[in-house]
């Protein structure tokens, strides 16, 4: 849901700075709109001949130099894109210039002060889903391409940047309006007792568009961690392996490892690749009694780290006989369903065995040496199924991995499911209408057809300058 401010904003020219700012062979300053074209010929002088970027094709590249009344500001490429096959699908022109803060800055002054409006955050996008080029969900994908961490995220990102989450929710949507568009010519003509949908098949239909939005539901889970990542927490009483654990996962020495309990007292964190799921990793102090402050301080970092997770991995030296100081976590870890066992020291004879844990705990058991590495890949194994939960980690799926899509996805069940039990017990059709109609806009949210303005503000605000 667009207002006439948004049509109004899209008239300006804007610029901005496309990639990231630092040293780099290149930099780009992208310009979109109906002046583009104009306030570039003001600042660019090409190297050979007079041609002007008005008289030139679209896709065209061009070499030359970005001038400042008589200053040369920097040798450039600029490439010509009419509308409307563009990425805003306005007239588009990027300037090639050299990287670094300093050149790209320059050019981007010039352009502005010829007559371009900085660009907002995410404004080349917004304007993109404005004029129709592309969909809310196709948008966000965008932003999260570029801030992907593992190529699984990344390929996530470019099956709902092709359409492939839109698709899905158009089909619902479609079928959805379909039977809604049933329903209410039931409503128009009951008078002339016309069959028009028997309870039978509003009740398959009803329930056929709930299992729709619940095969999406199915796998958001999993598709929150690519986006978000996976939030695993390292605890264990003190000595057992844990920060060599963590720098065994790391490939490096990044936490100091002693025979001394309490070394670690801080959380330290690190972000990992496993099996394309980005992982924040994090090493805490020793669960134990502890008669310092500074311990004790450590302990409760552990524990709130630990609350906080997403995954918990609980480290028991599996050379050592059952610890009392165990059991309390072992129970914690029972109570829960998302802590993994690490029996760790495996190079050394195994004291523990998988009948010494409680029983709902002896499938989530991996023995491994954090010392020599084996067994790792068990643990990358087990982490990976975890997370994926008996699906394929393959993108042909289409993967819900935006809160607001997920939000919006269980908003449109609860009505969708509301509508099928007062089907089940006859309630009027006018009922069944209007939660059909909620469950309609609630879809909508996804792709952008019903979204508010405030919404869209939220969702452009968190885009990077240039995109």
């Amino acid at each position: 849901m667009t207002s006439a401010g948004d049509f109004l904003a899209i008239d300006d020219t804007i610029a901005a700075i496309s990639t990231s700012l630092g040293r780099g062979g290149i930099a780009i300053v992208r310009l979109s709109g109906a002046e583009a074209l104009a306030i570039v010929e003001g600042v660019f002088r090409p190297a050979h001949g007079n041609r002007d970027l008005a008289s030139l094709p679209t896709h065209t590249l061009v070499y030359g130099h970005i001038v400042d009344g008589g200053e040369v500001l920097d040798e450039v490429l600029v490439t010509v894109m009419r509308a409307p096959r563009t990425y805003t699908r306005q007239d588009v022109v990027e300037i090639n210039c050299h990287g670094g803060a300093v050149a790209a800055r320059r050019v981007l002054d010039a352009v502005l002060r010829a007559g371009a409006r900085l660009a907002e955050p995410g404004e080349f996008t917004r304007r993109a889903f404005v004029l129709g080029r592309i969909d809310l969900a196709q948008a966000e994908a965008v932003a999260d391409l570029v801030s992907a961490r593992t190529e699984v995220a990344a390929a996530a990102a470019m099956s709902q940047l092709a359409g492939h989450l839109s698709a899905r929710v158009d089909r619902l949507r479609a079928d959805l309006i379909d039977l809604l568009a049933c329903v209410e010519a039931a409503i128009d003509f009951s008078a002339d007792c016309l069959d028009l949908l028997s309870p039978a098949d509003l009740a398959a239909r009803l329930a056929s568009l709930a299992e729709g939005v619940d095969s999406l539901l199915a796998r958001s889970r999993a598709g929150a961690v690519l986006r978000e990542g996976l939030r695993v927490t390292i605890v264990g009483r003190p000595n057992v392996g844990k920060s060599s654990l963590m720098n065994a996962l790391l490939g490096h020495n990044r936490v100091i490892v002693t025979a001394m309990p309490g070394t670690t007292r801080d959380v330290v964190e690190e972000t990992i690749d496993v099996r394309g799921i980005p992982v924040l990793l994090a090493d805490t102090a020793g669960l134990r009694d502890v008669d310092t402050e500074a311990e004790r301080l450590g302990v409760e970092m552990a524990r709130r780290r630990a609350a906080g997770s997403d995954l918990v991995l609980l480290v028991i030296d599996g050379s050592e006989p059952p610890h009392h100081d165990d059991e309390p976590l072992l129970a914690d870890a029972a109570a829960s369903a998302r802590t993994l066992v690490v029996l760790n020291k495996a190079d050394l004879p195994l004291a523990v065995l998988r009948h010494d844990l409680p029983t709902c705990l002896r499938d989530e058991v991996v023995a491994l040496s954090a010392k020599t590495g084996a067994g790792l890949e068990d643990l990358e194994t087990a982490i990976e199924a975890w997370v994926w939960q008996g699906n394929s980690a393959s993108c042909e799926e289409v993967l819900v991995t935006n809160i607001r899509h997920r939000q919006a996805l269980e908003e449109a069940r609860a009505f969708l499911c509301t509508a099928c039990q007062a089907a089940d017990v006859g309630v009027s059709e006018e009922f069944i209408a209007h939660h059909l109609h909620a469950a309609r806009r609630a879809l909508g949210l996804i792709v952008g057809e019903t979204t508010p303005e405030d919404i869209l503000d939220a969702v452009f605000a968190r885009f990077c300058l240039g995109k």
